[in-house]
């Protein structure tokens, strides 16, 4: 029997990737997207990955700083004992709470280990956890925000249909509730009714504007109607959720599997976006997607499509898996929309994406010499 593999080293870089124009929500304004990139080193020769993300590179460095606090918790462990550490690092972030930027801070880390247990078994990550699919049905969300005019809107979902997508999802909660359904229905003046819509608002309305913004949208056969409210308004969106004729999903700014439990107990809404992040990476998030799976509730994740891929495939409540092309450029790999509009799973080992230094460089805040644990 083979010894144990042991961690050795920690490594964290920082990059800001520019957006190609500037992005509007309800509640955001986005220019670039500031990418947290760990890598964790083995004595087996075998080096994990994993990323997360935030809108501002001061915030960006105190996240990092965190990541780096918790090197000790890891170097000497073996990669595979991925609940253990995740009880480990709990316990020594207690002072600090289970949400925020404690979980930040960890998500890459243990995406890293499952990477690296992946590629010590030579399979990918789907292939453990469970595989339920190989091929995931995704849809665009890297458009149809609300910063595009009505006119960019039908380019750009001709643009999403050209691609080869069967779904897309736009942004809504303009200040007139009647602009909003306009611009719903240039997009499916362009789209046709076979393809499926998705709205977002972002956390941007109150009770009464979601419900009334809801019931006008009522006829465009929306998939869900994402975010209405903010995630910590239960009572509303569960009073949403029981006067609305379309499913509500929302979920993505929780955090762990407690916070999609309770959102889950209260009925706050009836399709699920748990975060890889904001779980705190897959270990967490398999028990979260898995408690839904025990209810018949419903799973698409919010982005880090690449990383995202390996859970849709693993569960069979999983509908979803939103394709953002933002995190591209740190990657080796592409993502492909087939003709079904779906992605193929990677059979490469581990999450089957490889960071891209000499594309990433560019990007890094700090000189990679200049960096690391």
């Amino acid at each position: 029997m083979s010894s144990a593999v042991r961690i050795i080293a920690l490594h964290v870089r920082l990059a800001t990737i520019p957006l190609p124009r500037p992005l509007k929500t309800s509640i955001h304004e986005i220019a670039d997207v500031c990418c947290l990139l760990v890598s964790i080193e083995t004595d087996a020769g075998v080096t994990g990955e994993g990323y997360g993300f935030c809108f501002n590179a001061q915030r960006l460095e105190a996240i990092a700083q965190f990541t780096r606090s918790l090197e000790p918790l890891l170097i000497g462990r073996d990669p595979h004992d991925v609940e253990a550490l995740w009880t480990d690092f709990l316990r020594s972030c207690n002072f600090y709470g289970q949400s925020g930027i404690a979980i930040l801070a960890y998500n890459p880390i243990d995406i890293a280990c499952w990477d690296c247990i992946g590629k010590l078994a030579n399979r990918p990550l789907y292939k453990l956890f469970g595989a339920h699919r190989d091929r995931v049905p995704v849809y665009a969300s890297a458009g149809l925000w609300l910063s595009s005019s009505r006119d960019e809107l039908r380019a750009e979902a001709r643009a999403f249909l050209d691609q080869g997508f069967k779904a897309m999802k736009m942004r809504l909660g303009s200040p007139d509730w009647k602009e909003d359904i306009a611009r719903v229905q240039a997009v499916r003046d362009v789209i046709g009714d076979q393809i499926t819509l998705m709205a977002d608002a972002n956390q941007g309305l109150d009770l009464s504007r979601a419900l009334r913004l809801g019931r006008e949208l009522a006829p465009y056969d929306l998939a869900w109607f994402e975010e209405p409210v903010p995630t910590w308004d239960d009572d509303s969106a569960a009073e949403i959720v029981r006067r609305l004729p379309m499913p509500i999903a929302s979920g993505e700014t929780e955090y762990t599997r407690y916070g999609i439990r309770r959102m889950a107990r209260e009925r706050a809404a009836s399709v699920f976006m748990p975060d890889l992040q904001r779980m705190g990476g897959y270990t967490e998030m398999l028990k979260a997607v898995r408690y839904l799976a025990t209810h018949d509730l419903p799973v698409a994740p919010h982005i880090f499509t690449e990383h995202s891929l390996h859970i849709v495939a693993a569960a069979g409540n999983a509908t979803w898996a939103e394709h953002m092309p933002w995190f591209e450029p740190l990657f080796h790999e592409r993502m492909t929309v087939d003709a079904d509009g779906c992605v193929a799973v990677p059979d490469r080992p581990g999450t089957g994406f490889t960071f891209d230094w000499e594309s990433i460089d560019p990007y890094l805040i700090s000189p990679r010499a200049a960096s690391g644990s």
